[in-house]
């Protein structure tokens, strides 16, 4: 008696496990280790006239249709030695042999195929062929589909014609009969949502505090940056950018920039996910660590006024490092109210280091000798130069200066 294609092909694969793996080799009707439904990946050892033989290993070996694996001429598209991804379809009771499927089904089989994807949760592959109410058509191997816009992707698509002829995988949410043929819903973002919670448990491997991963730069907000840390995204506060003081994040950081972070913190969400908090600072050597030597006591510099309060201005003098000019040292012709009656932010002023201190992080400042003098020139000028009246409140303020 002539042996029947499938005898064949299992003595095929049960001398591929002998030779390959034969400690591993499962026992008939032992039950696999892999899910149906669940995607594996595997190196192919054989291809057979019908068969394509995967290693999925070590824990289980795989059995693929090679159509599976055929162009629409029936072209094989792999070879002995790549590395397939497919999702599992059952088990060989016999051999124990994973039953694999890389796509499911064509032309009369489709229906049949795709009553199979919904029944296992499995992704199909589908065309985007038209922008329709509330959402988008899918060619499905010839079968009419839909996905609602909310479902199209991760984040709302504006414009949905964009999309339209590129094929992509869908997992189908709802199956209804009809006529013979089923009608179906799809979902894109169920699958993209599975990759990207399969992307951050890999990500969350090597996201630990303390250590020091690479990013891209996502978006920026006044209080910080988001960085996609490869699965994963953590917030880079502004405080974090820089040991120099910042406005925006955009005043160093730009969207798509790579860079290196360290994990601060790893903290529950109230939404499930983490949050990681992340520096870039703490990767830069600290401003203060040679302030005293680069700045002693007596040094003539120029500072810009970053901040304004009510007892000084404080400048700075070096990305990270700002002094303090007291209240009292700005005017010492006549007391003062307020700073803002002598200076501005982003102005640039002679100043004199006064004293330092790195460990408390202080820098007392002084106007250099002349700074006085040459503003107090600059006002009469303003002042001289000025139509009668015509400074309105800054006239006023300047009659007003001790003659």
């Amino acid at each position: 008696m002539t042996k029947s294609q499938e005898e064949l092909e299992r003595e095929q694969f049960a001398a591929l496990l002998d030779q390959y793996t034969p400690a591993a080799r499962p026992t008939p009707g032992a039950k696999s280790e892999t899910e149906v439904g669940s995607t594996v990946s595997g190196k192919i050892l054989e291809i057979g006239p019908d068969s394509i033989f995967v290693d999925l290993g070590g824990k289980a070996e795989g059995i693929l249709d090679r159509l599976e694996l055929a162009d629409d001429e029936g072209r094989l598209t792999v070879a002995v030695g790549d590395t397939v991804e497919a999702q599992v379809a059952g088990t060989d009771p016999e051999s124990g042999a994973v039953r694999l499927r890389k796509r499911f089904g064509r032309g009369p089989e489709v229906a049949s195929a795709v009553r199979e994807a919904f029944a296992l949760g499995a992704a199909i592959e589908g065309r985007i062929s038209a922008v329709v109410k509330g959402g988008v058509e899918v060619d499905v191997a010839g079968l009419r589909a839909f996905c609602p816009a909310s479902q199209v992707d991760l984040r709302y698509v504006e414009n949905l014609g964009e999309l339209v002829g590129r094929r992509v995988a869908f997992r189908i949410t709802r199956l209804e009969e009809g006529r013979g043929r089923p009608n179906l819903v799809l979902s894109r973002r169920a699958v993209l949502e599975d990759e990207a919670r399969a992307r951050a448990a890999v990500a969350m491997e090597k996201v630990k505090v303390g250590a020091v991963v690479a990013g891209r730069v996502t978006s920026l907000a006044a209080y910080g940056a988001f960085v996609d840390l490869g699965g994963v995204e953590g917030m880079l506060h502004v405080s974090e950018i820089s040991h120099a003081r910042l406005a925006h994040p955009q005043e160093m950081l730009e969207v798509g920039q790579e860079l290196e972070v360290q994990v601060l913190r790893i903290e529950p969400g109230k939404d499930g996910r983490d949050r990681i908090a992340l520096s870039r600072k703490s990767l830069e050597a600290s401003p203060w660590q040679d302030a005293e030597r680069r700045f002693p006591v007596g040094t003539e510099l120029t500072g810009q006024v970053r901040r304004i309060e009510s007892f000084g201005a404080f400048l700075q003098i070096a990305p990270g490092l700002e002094g303090l000019v007291h209240v009292s040292e700005l005017d010492r012709d006549r007391r003062i109210s307020h700073p803002r009656e002598r200076v501005s932010l982003g102005q640039e002023l002679k100043v004199r280091v006064q004293a330092i201190d790195a460990e408390k992080r202080r820098i007392s400042l002084v106007l250099a000798p002349g700074e006085n003098e040459a503003r107090a020139e600059e006002v009469e000028r303003l002042r001289s130069s000025a139509p009668r009246g015509g400074f309105g409140a800054l006239g006023d303020f300047l009659d007003k200066r001790p003659k």
